[in-house]
């Protein structure tokens, strides 16, 4: 069933919803960040269809969504002082911190581990739907494993209409990337996957932070991770990918160029605005990521971007990089693996 909350929810429809997740089936619902396919935390069984619904690797954990931070104590076994100031300062919002679970959370939920992923989202919708369902509610992103992650129901709904019970559509989500993923290590916030909060975000709030090394490195299959998106094939289009970025704006605006002589023009082209007059491509195959200037509608547009590229059929996807700074971190940890890394940086 689709159900259109663009204006407003409809109360009698969430009750529905509601009692779809306390029967344990799937909702696809909107977040701050991206659309999420969700089901029922402590049903393993509800859980499992995930897993099938996206054609998902079974370790690669979910993440809990919760509407209450009173609530988290019921589904971890402890939080240390550091890591309770991040709920504080980060939930509700794009922030997702690794706790030690307990048993009440299954196993499929964490991949196997004995940590978990728990978050508080902004969105009303979501919000809603997890506090009348009385219940956790296990999301990841919307869209077929691999796929660039869901931002409007028009970019999802056609791979995934038929495996889930309900479609909520609730416009375009905000920010356009995943949530911000941080792990606690002897009292260092460590971050997994980067999101729109950054380390600059998280040292204002604590005083330190780091990124994983391994957030713009290929993490092989046998290794082992407490995070979504960082393993395996991710956000990426069917269509093959290559990154370009130079410190020298006329240097990336040459090498796109180069490129797109070097395939004959059957290029896709992920560009800012400002370069359109700069690059020779026809209009038909410029797909604007935003203003070079504005990072944050560049986050918002990546996704939605890599599938309309991937319509082109062409030859290979040209991505426009950005730099490595604030949110630029998550834009570029996205984009490098829809490229499958392989990117030109001077």
């Amino acid at each position: 069933m689709y159900y259109n909350w663009r204006e407003k929810t409809n109360t009698e429809e969430l009750k529905v919803i509601c009692n779809l997740i306390k029967n344990g089936e799937l909702v696809i619902f909107p977040t701050e960040t991206v659309y999420g396919i969700g089901a029922n935390a402590l049903d393993k069984d509800a859980v499992s269809k995930i897993f099938i619904a996206k054609g998902r690797p079974a370790d690669n954990p979910l993440i809990v969504h919760i509407a209450d931070k009173r609530d988290i104590e019921k589904y971890v076994r402890e939080i240390t002082p550091v890591e309770q100031k991040l709920i504080d300062t980060f939930m509700p919002g794009p922030f997702t911190l690794i706790l030690p679970k307990k048993d009440i959370i299954p196993d499929i939920v964490s991949g196997g581990l004995d940590t978990i992923g728990i978050r508080m989202p902004s969105n009303v919708i979501a919000r809603g739907i997890i506090s009348f369902s009385g219940v956790p509610i296990a999301a990841p992103s919307a869209n077929v494993s691999g796929r660039p992650s869901g931002t409007s129901i028009e970019d999802i709904r056609k791979e995934l209409e038929g495996r889930v019970s309900a479609i909520i559509d609730g416009g375009e989500t905000e920010i356009g990337l995943e949530s911000t993923v941080v792990k606690v290590i002897h009292e260092i916030p460590v971050i997994l996957r980067p999101g729109k909060i950054t380390d600059k975000d998280i040292i204002d709030a604590v005083g330190i932070a780091k990124y994983d090394n391994k957030i713009f490195e290929k993490v092989t299959e046998e290794q082992i991770v407490e995070s979504p998106g960082m393993k395996y094939k991710h956000y990426a289009p069917n269509t093959k990918c290559k990154m370009v970025y130079c410190e020298d704006e006329l240097d990336q605006i040459f090498y796109i160029n180069r490129y797109i002589r070097q395939y004959k023009g059957d290029v896709a082209l992920l560009s800012f605005d400002e370069h359109r007059e700069k690059i020779v491509v026809s209009d038909s195959r410029f797909i604007s990521l935003g203003s070079k200037n504005n990072l944050e509608e560049i986050a918002r547009n990546i996704y939605s971007a890599l599938r309309k590229a991937d319509s082109i059929n062409a030859e290979v996807i040209l991505i426009e990089g950005v730099k490595r700074e604030g949110i630029g971190i998550a834009i570029m940890n996205r984009l490098l693996r829809a490229a499958g890394y392989d990117i030109l940086e001077k």
